[in-house]
């Protein structure tokens, strides 16, 4: 069985830029990236991820429709025991980062993504779930 990091993003050029930073891990096996456009459809995907084990969630906070912060109480609900972290282009928001938190959130990143965090997350999820 293999396992799953789901990115959450309306930008389309986030999947790009997740996939060239982690082509390395992909072409290897180490885990599989889906991505999905939108909240409601990460949602569709978090209940049937497949033969794939969800290992973590990094979603935006702000996308069309269902923001990231109105979608984590229903992840938290469907899935309790993956950990998702939220990612926002304001840094200085405090009243953003309490608000994720408080919603279950494990993390908020900021944008320009620092895929080095991205990475740290990874493998402790990795390694947690090995």
């Amino acid at each position: 069985m293999s396992v799953m990091v789901l990115v959450v993003d309306d930008e389309p050029d986030v999947e790009a830029l997740f996939r060239q930073q982690f082509r390395r891990d992909l072409r290897a096996r180490r885990f599989v990236m889906d991505f999905a456009p939108s909240a409601s459809e990460a949602l569709t995907r978090i209940a049937d991820v497949g033969e794939h084990s969800l290992i973590l969630i990094f979603s935006d906070i702000n996308m069309p429709g269902m923001s990231g912060l109105d979608m984590l109480p229903e992840v938290r609900a469907q899935r309790p025991d993956v950990p998702v972290i939220m990612i926002t282009a304001y840094a200085d928001d405090s009243a953003t980062r309490k608000k994720a938190l408080e919603r279950g959130a494990e993390d908020l990143l900021t944008k320009p993504i620092d895929f080095g965090q991205v990475r740290q997350a990874i493998d402790a999820r990795l390694e947690h779930s090995a």
